[in-house]
């Protein structure tokens, strides 16, 4: 029993020993998360969407740009930034952090909120196959100027292709 047990957790480790995580290798990823959740209530409808992309300048290190768009009710927010991630040899969890600015338009001209964030990312990549990558992950984003109204934490679901 112990051997079974010793095996499948060995399979389900190496799952993630591929070569992506390697010096010089880029990646796109597209996000979706739309669970709503925030450090303060915001009622409604609630979707962010995210492209990012990103190169390896050293084994398990990568730097990445980022551009997204994010509504909540009648509130949308674009969304630019850079940041670096740590992936963690041979098994495929990874950390993230980095800057984020985000300009915020509530539907009038006059309300317009210029946001810095913080964006802070622990999650795992699943590869499909050798290039192709699902990597569901919880983020936070803490806004240094509004951090009550703007900071949001929840779940992201990416979508990741590494050549």
């Amino acid at each position: 029993m112990k051997k079974i047990i010793f095996t499948l957790l060995f399979a389900v480790i190496s799952l993630g020993t591929f070569a992506q995580f390697e010096k010089r290798t880029m990646y796109v990823n597209a996000s979706l998360t739309g669970f709503g959740l925030s450090y303060s209530k915001q009622p409604g409808f609630c979707m962010n969407i995210e492209a990012a992309g990103g190169y390896f300048f050293a084994d398990n290190w990568a730097v990445k740009g980022l551009i997204g768009w994010d509504h909540v009710d009648a509130a949308n927010t674009f969304d630019m930034g850079a940041g670096v991630r740590y992936y963690l040899r041979n098994n495929g969890l990874f950390f993230g952090t980095g800057f984020k600015y985000g300009l915020t338009s509530a539907g009038g001209d006059t309300d317009v909120l210029h946001n810095v964030f913080l964006p802070l990312e622990a999650g795992y990549c699943f590869f499909l196959n050798d290039h192709v990558s699902l990597e569901p992950s919880f983020f936070v984003d803490m806004c240094f100027n509004h951090f009550k109204e703007s900071t949001k934490f929840g779940l992201k679901l990416s979508f990741g292709y590494y050549f």
